[in-house]
């Protein structure tokens, strides 16, 4: 494992650098998903550009982690027992749920402010979110943070010795399990997203296909088990997917709409 990057006398966590890239692929995705649907197309100079993806994916990457973080903490306060304050700079830590929460929100509250509707802008961000999800797994892989699975006998379990939180024992390489996962959604709902759909299916899809994702490899993590032998991420995985199961009925009823339709949609809406 590879935990921090050595260059010159510059040191950089391999977690913080993929981070970022994690922000750049999901800003690349919705920034192309903002241009599929012609968002801000039409407007004259004095109204400027329009809604930004790659500044709403910075805004609600940057809320999102502290809300990885804060969640993190609030879910083990054994740490915050040990290590005070320090806890909230620690490049370890962070929850999958308060990231998601966090994240939603603010992509909500900017959707509003950029008129293109808050559920129509999480619809847009679901395939980005979902391969930045992706990406940002690596990070945990290559800084073994202790975000690998139980011990296996299976030919492709992995040791992490050099890691933050190492391990000499063969583990589920989990991280791996959730990148691919995740690319896996994130070409569903980007295929999906260019066709015929009610309002807010998108995101109900995605809350739905991640929340399964999560609340399955969660079986072979190591997290404790806090309520009917499930963990707290499972709790909050399947709290995800009954919202994404209501969303996705809820658009059933709406109106379905294309690319091409958006395109009217969002210049009146402007």
């Amino acid at each position: 494992m590879m935990p921090y990057l050595h260059i010159w006398r510059v040191t950089l966590p391999t977690f913080g650098l993929m981070l970022w890239f994690a922000a750049v692929a999901a800003a690349l995705v919705m920034d192309q998903g903002f241009k599929r649907a012609r968002i801000g197309a039409g407007r004259t100079h004095a109204e400027g550009t329009g809604p930004d993806a790659v500044g709403m994916v910075a805004v609600a990457m940057v809320v999102g982690i502290v809300g990885a973080k804060l969640w993190h903490v609030l879910d083990t306060p054994s740490e915050f027992q040990e290590m005070g304050w320090r806890v909230l700079w620690d490049s370890a830590g962070f929850a999958w749920f308060g990231g998601l929460l966090f994240g939603i929100t603010a992509l909500l509250l900017q959707g509003h402010w950029g008129k293109i509707g808050g559920l129509r802008t999480l619809d847009l961000a679901a395939p980005a979110a979902a391969i930045g999800y992706g990406v940002g797994r690596i990070g945990c892989f290559l800084s073994g943070d202790g975000c690998y699975g139980l011990p296996t006998k299976l030919p492709w379990g992995m040791r992490f010795p050099n890691g933050i939180e190492p391990t000499l024992v063969p583990v589920h390489p989990t991280p791996l399990y959730e990148f691919g996962a995740a690319l896996l959604i994130g070409w569903w709902l980007w295929w999906r997203g260019g066709k015929r759909h009610g309002t807010g299916a998108i995101v109900g899809q995605y809350l739905v296909l991640s929340g399964v994702a999560r609340f399955l490899v969660e079986f072979i993590r190591r997290n404790p088990k806090v309520l009917w032998g499930l963990s707290n991420a499972q709790l909050a995985s399947a709290g995800s997917a009954v919202v994404g199961i209501v969303l996705i009925l809820w658009a059933a009823t709406q109106p379905s709409t294309g690319p091409e339709e958006e395109l009217v949609i969002v210049e009146e809406g402007l």
